[in-house]
């Protein structure tokens, strides 16, 4: 596993990535859900609004660390989570 920079940071982001799948098994198994309609304009289920919202907080921290740089990276980690909120609620 030398090929790869494991740092705290490195394995907590995959962790909680992990952490996230098994949630949404869990509740597909226990909470099954229909599709809903929401501001994105076709129906979405739970699975589909966390890859929206991993995507967007991608884009979201591509965006600030061109920015602004990579130096306090507490302000895009609010913003991404208010976004994911956000396309959970309204999505």
């Amino acid at each position: 596993m030398a090929w790869m920079a494991w740092t705290w940071a490195t394995a907590g982001f995959f962790g909680v990535i992990l952490l996230l799948l098994i949630i949404m098994t869990l509740l597909a198994i226990f909470r099954p859900e229909t599709p809903r309609r929401g501001v994105l304009g076709f129906p979405t289920t739970r699975g589909d609004r966390l890859f929206v919202s991993l995507i967007g907080s991608a884009i979201i921290f591509v965006v600030w660390i061109r920015v602004s740089g990579a130096d306090n990276l507490w302000y895009p980690t609010g913003i991404a989570l208010l976004y994911a909120a956000a396309m959970f609620r309204f999505a």
